[in-house]
């Protein structure tokens, strides 16, 4: 499973959202809206944070630390 946090370069929820992964043992990567335009463009992202796993835009906006356990551990 490819997950892959896209965020902004400012985001004050990226420390948070990496803590409640590591904590979850999901194993992740982080990457910048600036620097991404296709993937702002092919997801219609306007915010951050987002995460997609394998490529698929999931989460819109900062779920909370339940919703990422849910998700990632049922």
């Amino acid at each position: 499973m490819h997950v892959q946090l896209l965020v902004t370069h400012t985001d004050s929820c990226l420390p948070n959202i990496k803590r409640e992964l590591d904590d979850a043992g999901i194993n992740y990567c982080v990457d910048y809206i600036e620097e991404n335009p296709e993937l702002v463009a092919s997801h219609n992202i306007r915010h951050s944070p987002n995460i997609l796993i394998n490529g698929s835009l999931i989460f819109r906006d900062r779920p909370s630390k339940g919703e990422l356990r849910t998700f990632f551990l049922g």
